[in-house]
């Protein structure tokens, strides 16, 4: 945690749960990104903390906006941020959003589907149109599936029938998963990228940008690498399948930008055991699933939790939400201890927690009001 979160809770009475982002840290993180990936264009997912503090503080960086909706767009609009830097980078589209965003200014769509790409042409005339593939999302710790993305042949064939719809094929696009680990998952990508730009030049068709997309991971409690080696490691595989004629090229990290620098206040509820002789207790907690912390579903993002009696004696925990929902436990198999001294009452500091908090937070699930959040 930064000493500016830390400063400022020492002095500030908050109500609990809430989120506390460090905007500099965002800013650090950014800056970091951008000197590794330099000459690549950076469109921030929105989606990972779409706050006005945010955004704001990333237009000034020169930042570009990977947008999932017309209200994301309109939010970064709000935010400052110019029309042509803005990327509608959702495969599921309403025409009526399409249109609205055209007439914005919005000049940049995503499509993977030829019924996608033919509301583009009838709502965005003369577009440019980027395809998304499908990938494996291998080892990602937040797999994105199947449900984006469409077969190379296709992405090629629909890339040439958008010249013929009034559209510019522009590019295409991949996503690795989200929490990818391992750097070299962006190779296989970019290979079969390469294949699609060579089997439509020979079609006539020059495709301008490439699109890798984001997954670039935060710490959370695992050992990652540096974002130098993953810089290093995609740029390796560009200059092995492209050489030197490499097209624009883009990234979409959310969560590499925001995670570290948010830090999620909570309340213990209850500490308790199952049976009188258990070795393993409870801990619940005033923020769980619904209350901002759904990336825990399946136990795949693990946070780093902190309490006030760290370094004291310790047991095996399982942890778990507020709600009245069997379904609302963070961690029941994943291994995390927590001081024996803790009780009710007791607040604890779930650490990395500035993506895909505050937007997954339910609007008044059982009651509970959303997650509060202090950008600073």
């Amino acid at each position: 945690m930064s000493d500016k979160i830390d400063q400022f809770l020492e002095k500030t009475e908050l109500e609990v749960p809430c989120l506390v982002v460090d905007l500099d840290r965002v800013e650090d993180r950014y800056n970091q990104i951008a000197q590794g990936m330099a000459g690549v264009d950076i469109y921030y997912a929105v989606k990972a903390n779409p706050a006005l503090q945010v955004l704001r503080r990333l237009v000034k960086l020169g930042a570009k906006f990977d947008a999932a909706s017309l209200q994301e767009i309109r939010m970064c609009l709000d935010a400052g941020a110019r029309p042509r830097d803005i990327s509608f980078g959702n495969t599921l589209k309403k025409p009526c959003a399409i249109a609205e965003a055209h007439a914005l200014g919005i000049d940049l769509f995503v499509f993977d589907s030829e019924g996608e790409l033919d509301k583009i042409a009838t709502h965005a005339p003369g577009a440019k149109v980027y395809c998304r593939i499908l990938t494996e999302n291998g080892n990602a710790e937040w797999p994105l599936s199947r449900k984006f993305g469409c077969e190379i042949d296709m992405a090629v064939d629909l890339l040439a029938f958008a010249s013929t719809k009034g559209l510019i094929p522009y590019g295409l696009s991949f996503h690795v998963g989200s929490q990818q680990p391992d750097p070299h998952q962006w190779d296989w990508a970019i290979g079969h990228a390469h294949e699609a730009f060579e089997k439509l030049a020979v079609r006539g068709i020059k495709l301008e940008m490439l699109n890798m997309g984001g997954g670039f991971p935060a710490q959370y409690r695992g050992i990652i690498d540096p974002f130098e080696h993953f810089a290093e490691t995609i740029r390796q595989s560009l200059d092995k399948h492209f050489g030197a004629d490499q097209p624009a090229l883009m990234i979409e990290p959310g969560r590499a930008v925001v995670a570290e620098a948010g830090v999620l206040i909570s309340e213990v509820i209850l500490v308790s055991k199952k049976r009188a002789d258990a070795t393993r207790r409870w801990v619940y907690l005033d923020v769980g699933l619904f209350g901002g912390l759904a990336e825990t579903m399946g136990e795949a993002i693990k946070y780093p939790i902190t309490t006030p009696y760290d370094g004291g004696p310790s047991g095996p925990v399982a942890i778990a939400g507020p709600t009245c929902d069997g379904a609302d436990i963070l961690y029941e198999h994943t291994i995390y201890e927590l001081p024996l001294a803790l009780r009710a009452g007791d607040r604890v500091r779930i650490e990395a927690a500035g993506a895909y908090t505050t937007t997954y937070a339910s609007v008044g699930f059982n009651g509970f009001a959303p997650l509060q959040e202090h950008y600073i």
